[in-house]
């Protein structure tokens, strides 16, 4: 894996190509219709999730953020902060991991926290942020814990405002964790990234098509 641009560039067309990342019309959890949809649960078999977790390992690395340990919040976070886990210790970087339960277990070793103790510096692992709801209850736990979070890793930033039309703050749901935290919010790749792949030569001529249909939506929805 390259330089952090090309990097990105690799990790939006790797997302098309394992059609996690779709263009065509979609409704978004906030009601918006979407010239494009990104699903990590689709990031569902041995190599692919390896790769991603390449992808994730290597960005927390470039980013430069000290840490001493993962969290990923459930569902889908257990699955990937384990996968970038196992990338890291590949690179050199052996780092212990947690998770969360949904509800807490009241037998056996009991709590809603599984794998290593919540201490030191923090990352929390997840795929996208939308309402900002999985990370407040990481934050809380992982303060609970004694331990500090210490940044938020996600696969793509959508880079768009939040809250309902009419009534859309002037921050992303990325921007509001930042600044409610005080915590970095690091994407392996963005909406400016996805826009670059589709104007890139190599661009597959059949997603070209999908050009001004995201940028029409980067214009109605994205942060200035």
């Amino acid at each position: 894996m390259g330089n952090t641009t090309s990097l990105r560039q690799e990790f939006i067309a790797f997302s098309v190509n394992t059609g996690v990342l779709r263009f065509g019309e979609f409704t978004t959890k906030a009601g918006r219709q979407s010239p494009y949809f990104f699903n990590a649960g689709l990031f569902h078999d041995g190599a692919t999730l390896a790769q991603l977790a390449q992808f994730y390992a290597q960005t927390l690395l470039d980013s430069g953020v000290q840490f001493d340990m993962l969290f990923g919040p459930a569902y889908k976070g257990i699955t990937l902060a384990s996968a970038t886990a196992v990338a890291l210790a590949g690179k050199g970087r052996n780092t212990s991991f947690a998770f969360n339960r949904k509800e807490a277990k009241d037998h056996g070793e009991g709590g809603t926290i599984v794998g290593a103790k919540l201490q030191g510096k923090v990352v929390i692992i997840d795929d996208v942020i939308s309402a900002g709801t999985s990370v407040r209850e990481s934050v809380e736990m992982i303060r609970a814990a004694g331990a500090e979070p210490c940044a938020v890793l996600i696969a793509l930033d959508r880079m768009e405002r939040a809250g309902k039309d009419g009534q859309m703050s002037e921050l992303s749901a990325v921007q509001e964790v930042t600044e409610k935290y005080g915590i970095p919010v690091i994407s392996i790749g963005n909406l400016d990234d996805l826009f670059s792949f589709l104007n890139g030569a190599g661009a597959d001529p059949q997603l070209a098509q999908y050009k001004d249909a995201v940028a029409a939506y980067r214009t109605r929805y994205g942060i200035a």
